[in-house]
């Protein structure tokens, strides 16, 4: 079916502006999956922020130029579903994964983070990235694990001082 040309120039400035907000991005092929899964996996995304895309790969690299994502240029062949992640770097790479596991015929072809594209079975290395406040929670964690070893400490020189003059106490009642 053929596409206007405004309809292109429309699709390509929104998945430019898709790609220019993504942290990272996640090409698969969806050959072979039912359209109800589909939609399955794209309520899924919604609720993740993450923004799936389905264009024609002509348009889908004019689309990335000048974006970090310029370099999945060469992966771009065949049906190719695009994954962009909005917040959360790992949470498109987190998505497809779990659908490929269910899917079969549903492939990763690659993966993109900071300019640099990546084979799909690297998968793990982006989906295996904490999620925002995972990260969060882990810094506090850190950041808190030596105030309160501080605390212990200045507490423990009362009760040690205490503990010296029970025992000096206990000391002179044997003596007298």
């Amino acid at each position: 079916m053929a596409i206007r040309l405004e309809d292109k120039k429309a699709i390509v400035a929104e998945v430019n502006e898709t790609a220019g907000g993504a942290l990272s991005v996640v090409l698969a092929d969806y050959r072979g999956v039912a359209s109800g899964d589909m939609t399955a996996l794209r309520a899924k995304a919604r609720a993740e922020n993450v923004r799936l895309k389905v264009v024609r790969n002509n348009l889908a690299k004019i689309a990335i130029r000048g974006t970090e994502f310029e370099c999945i240029d060469e992966a771009l062949v065949g049906p190719t579903l695009l994954a962009f992640s909005m917040e959360d770097p790992g949470a498109a790479a987190r998505l497809l994964k779990d659908f490929a596991k269910e899917k079969d015929t549903f492939d990763i072809k690659g993966l993109a983070v900071g300019g640099e594209l990546m084979d799909g079975n690297q998968i793990d290395r982006l989906a295996k990235l904490p999620t925002r406040h995972e990260a969060l929670t882990m810094l506090a964690a850190v950041t808190q694990a030596p105030i309160t070893k501080l605390a212990r400490t200045l507490n423990e020189v009362p009760s040690k001082v205490t503990r010296a003059v029970a025992a000096v106490r206990d000391q002179k009642q044997e003596a007298a």
